[in-house]
């Protein structure tokens, strides 16, 4: 049986890759509920250093699985859906002290717009696109897509962007600041991955105790902000790989971190 969501691990790089193309990659509880269970098998594993989350075929994803919601003997109900599924999997994006890079290989609809929204990199191809479809059918945003995007863009075109349900390009995106960069079709990949292994031979835990900083900076004032970045700053300058960079700086190498 085809799994809906596979995993490759090269060189300290942990690839995901949603894989349900015959529905556009739109999730399933099962697929979710495996999500969830490969990023926390990341987590743990010391030798992943750097998590992709791609997509197979013409779509990144498509958001919820309509199928399943109008099947009375699958539909899990909103409820479960956002309790279980979408809010679980943000949190472990947000949480998990690692970079995450996501690869937009093709549209990102509702919940899967946000989902790419919530990694740390977001490299799109110039044949992707975000919608926020959820107007469209009368629901809100959700797996917070109105937590992140008005941070990204701003609040009146993330209303906007919201409310009017507008498929918005990648070289858009990119404009208007939504992701980090655009990339042709043909080039996607090898740009993620260069990305990644660029990112998971850096120093891990300053990159982890860097997330964990913009995490709180979502909510700190600038006085809290200062005081957790002390705080932080003393813990990065006790590890290996910042004693390793400052010998690799005095010595005139290049530093070979470790993520310790």
């Amino acid at each position: 049986m085809t799994q809906s969501i596979t995993k490759h691990i090269s060189k300290g790089v942990a690839t995901l890759t949603l894989n349900r193309p015959e529905v556009f990659n739109s999730f399933n509880r099962e697929m979710a509920l495996l999500l969830q269970e490969k990023l926390d098998a990341c987590e743990k594993d010391n030798s992943v250093r750097a998590i992709i989350l791609t997509g197979n075929g013409k779509a990144f994803c498509a958001g919820q699985d309509i199928g399943e919601i109008t099947n009375p003997d699958l539909n899990p109900g909103f409820k479960k859906i956002l309790d279980d599924h979408y809010n679980p999997i943000i949190t472990r994006i947000r949480k998990i002290e690692k970079p995450v890079i996501c690869g937009v290989n093709g549209v990102a609809a509702g919940a899967g717009a946000n989902i790419a929204l919530a990694c740390d990199v977001v490299i799109a191809s110039d044949k992707a696109s975000f919608i926020q479809a959820f107007s469209k059918i009368g629901l809100i945003p959700d797996s917070a897509g109105t937590f992140f995007l008005p941070r990204l863009i701003g609040f009146g075109k993330a209303s906007a962007i919201m409310m009017l349900g507008d498929k918005i390009s990648a070289e858009q995106a990119e404009q208007m600041g939504m992701i980090y960069r655009m990339v042709s079709s043909e080039t996607l990949e090898e740009e993620v991955n260069t990305k990644a292994m660029i990112l998971a031979n850096m120093p891990t835990k300053a990159l982890g105790l860097t997330k964990r900083l913009l995490n709180e900076s979502m909510n700190n004032n600038l006085e809290s902000q200062l005081k957790l970045e002390s705080k932080l700053q003393i813990e990065s300058a006790s590890t290996e790989d910042y004693a390793e960079g400052v010998a690799a700086f005095v010595e005139k190498r290049k530093p070979e971190f470790k993520g310790k």
